[in-house]
């Protein structure tokens, strides 16, 4: 079975991802800037992490069962 993504909750539409975390920002990947639009969340095209906007409406629990967004796509 397939991991979901990790849910990152965060204040504001535009983020940053440089695939960091547990590891140092050297080991993650080239950093991207990306905007959170209507649907409420974005994936990184890198690390499939996904950034949900608190408050927004893609703020439920059933967020991992969303289709992929990347910055700039839509639906």
């Amino acid at each position: 079975m397939i991991q979901p993504p990790e849910i990152i909750r965060v204040s504001k539409a535009r983020v940053s991802c440089d695939g960091s975390g547990d590891i140092p920002a050297a080991l993650g990947h080239p950093r991207v800037f990306l905007e959170i639009d209507e649907h409420g969340y974005v994936d990184c095209g890198y690390c499939d992490r996904r950034f949900v906007l608190i408050g927004g409406v893609a703020d439920t629990p059933d967020v991992v069962t969303k289709p992929d967004i990347a910055s700039g796509a839509s639906l």
